[in-house]
């Protein structure tokens, strides 16, 4: 009996460090790394400030406490909002299943990941995948984009990100910040996920439970909202 215990302990642990092995080996392989000191790209005309304190740090001269605010005046719009005014409508041709296309970073994780062309199988086995569709485009179309990995590589640790957390898109030199607004579980077969929005929108799927050996059942959802967006040249 403590033979047979012995040896069921010892198969354990091979499968363990197999398993272990195997997770250090796919997230090598995805070119996943940490994000550097200069990945994420400043905002210098403001700087991430505040709109609520904006005004007070351009008043001119002669004043010394900023006007109230009255409902006819118009506040103005952020940099994200002038943008998503008139989407940018192409067909991307120039991409083809595959190719990787940009970065998403997320400093909850510290970690920033190639992008690729598609969501088949062999492309998420490279890393995080961009899902084109019909209901869907990438950032500069400023509708929904959708990107997808695996839970046992590039996304094992999407589920502690918390509501608020910023996330970040740079997709021909230009870096779109989002923020996280849900999360949820939903199922496998849920197709409600995947649909047209008129607002800027990142979401980000992956497999759950993030522990689940075998095919998983359920889906994990990350909603975030566009709110900046800066020039990378």
């Amino acid at each position: 009996m403590r033979r047979k215990m012995a040896s069921m302990l010892i198969l354990t642990g091979f499968l363990f460090a197999g398993w272990n092995g195997y997770l250090w080996l796919a997230g090598t392989s995805s070119g996943q790394e940490a994000i550097g000191k200069n990945d994420i790209i400043t905002n210098a005309e403001d700087e991430k400030s505040d709109p609520k304190t904006t005004e007070s740090l351009s008043l001119p001269d002669n004043r010394s406490e900023p006007a109230a605010t009255t409902s006819e005046e118009k506040i103005p719009s952020s940099p994200a909002a002038k943008k998503r005014e008139e989407p940018i409508l192409r067909d991307y041709a120039e991409y083809e299943k595959g190719a990787e296309v940009g970065w998403l970073l997320i400093p909850g994780l510290d970690m920033k990941y190639p992008i690729y062309w598609g969501t088949d199988e062999e492309t998420l086995m490279l890393g995080v995948g961009y899902h084109p569709g019909n209901f869907t485009t990438p950032p500069d179309g400023l509708r929904h984009t959708v990107l997808s990995g695996h839970r046992d590589t590039v996304f094992r640790g999407l589920g502690e990100l918390e509501l608020g957390a910023r996330m970040y898109v740079q997709f021909e030199n230009i870096q779109y910040e989002y923020e996280i607004k849900k999360t949820w579980i939903t199922d496998a077969e849920d197709r409600s996920v995947i649909v047209g929005k008129t607002e800027p929108t990142l979401t980000l799927t992956t497999c759950y439970p993030f522990n689940f050996i075998g095919s998983a059942p359920d889906r994990y959802i990350v909603e975030a909202a566009l709110v900046d967006t800066t020039s990378m040249n």
